[in-house]
């Protein structure tokens, strides 16, 4: 028997991303460059609450992670009522998508996050990209292409390049947007990792009704394995995604950490310290050595172009037990770019000297 499904799902293409598991090295001594967790890891805060709670396993979570919510309204100054919880920032933009853009115009600058594409093409959405490194530069031009009744997905900082838009810019894209009832979805999940600025506009969502703001516990706060994030939107777009939202898919530990994690403040400021630091550090290194030249990105990732291939690159990286990320399946991007985190000095030290000897 022919199982016959929808074409958008016939058609859909998994987006690939990094981390161990991307790759079938199992080696637990690579040193992960390819996933843009915070430098600063876990904090012990949550480590130990988490043990704490094992016995907790049996019972179901909060389907609505209410205390949780409570929690974000204090840390956010958002009213729980503009507050979704999601399985990652990830189970969020597939709400969003199934959820309101059904068919709709969407318009997406390139290279950035592979999700917002992969979910949209799932809601038969028809997409157009709009090609820039720094879409602060090419501002203009990208709001005359703002779709009527559609969408626009904005990453800020924008990953991979690391680029950031100011709240002047993203304001006058919002109000631009909101004369053609088009939709902005603005992913901050690396916001809190810019360790010299601001940009956040999560405050805005009072004023303007048509955006929806995506925020992650994942890269913050190292909470990568157990699956945490949050949306700020609209009360009625909230409500929506609360009704349409797979029970019990955030369980109960990763409420519990999401709780302790945004309590300990210090562990942001330790991270964004590691930031500043090692940022200036690698992109100091990586512009003395020959074939590689850097994008100055404001957070905790560097992409990097590359005269040799990027998949060679990442092969030979992995012989020194050295994971980062090959870019060339960002639209927009080819095999002369590579990524990587900001991560320890002492874990830097050995990415310059494997990168030295390529």
């Amino acid at each position: 028997m022919k199982i016959k499904t929808k074409n958008a799902i016939s058609m859909h293409n998994p987006v690939s991303h990094g981390g161990h598991f991307s790759i079938n090295n199992k080696d637990p001594d690579i040193i992960d460059f390819s996933s843009n967790v915070s430098p600063a890891g876990t904090p012990n805060s949550v480590n130990l609450a988490l043990k704490n709670k094992l016995d907790q396993v049996t019972l179901y979570p909060d389907l609505h992670s209410d205390d949780l919510k409570s929690d974000l309204k204090k840390y956010t100054g958002i009213s729980k009522s503009n507050i979704i919880v999601g399985n990652g920032a990830i189970e969020i933009i597939y709400n969003f998508c199934s959820s309101f853009l059904s068919k709709k115009q969407i318009l997406i600058p390139v290279p950035t996050f592979g999700e917002y594409e992969a979910a949209a093409r799932l809601s038969d959405c028809k997409i157009k990209f709009f090609k820039t490194m720094d879409l602060s530069k090419n501002l203009d031009s990208f709001i005359l292409q703002i779709p009527k009744n559609g969408c626009i997905f904005v990453c800020n900082p924008n990953n991979p390049t690391g680029t950031i838009m100011s709240k002047k810019q993203l304001t006058k894209i919002i109000i631009s947007a909101k004369k053609k009832s088009c939709l902005v979805f603005v992913d901050e999940c690396f916001i809190e990792l810019v360790p010299q600025s601001n940009e956040s506009i999560s405050y805005l969502i009072k004023k303007h009704d048509n955006l929806f703001v995506l925020r992650s516990l994942t890269k913050s706060f190292g909470l990568a394995g157990i699956r945490v994030g949050y949306g700020l939107g609209s009360k009625q777009v909230v409500d929506i995604l609360q009704k349409i939202k797979i029970p019990w898919s955030v369980n109960g530990l990763a409420q519990e950490a999401g709780s302790i994690a945004i309590k300990n403040k210090s562990h942001l400021s330790k991270s964004k310290s590691i930031i500043k630091k090692e940022s200036n550090f690698l992109k100091n290194k990586i512009s003395k050595i020959s074939g590689f030249e850097y994008y100055d990105s404001v957070t905790n990732f560097i992409l990097i172009k590359t005269k040799k291939d990027s998949t060679k690159i990442q092969k030979e990286l992995i012989k020194h037990k050295i994971l980062i990320r090959d870019c060339k399946n960002f639209r927009g991007l080819d095999n002369h770019f590579i990524r990587i985190a900001v991560k320890s000095h002492k874990d830097n030290l050995k990415l310059i000297k494997a990168l030295e000897a390529l």
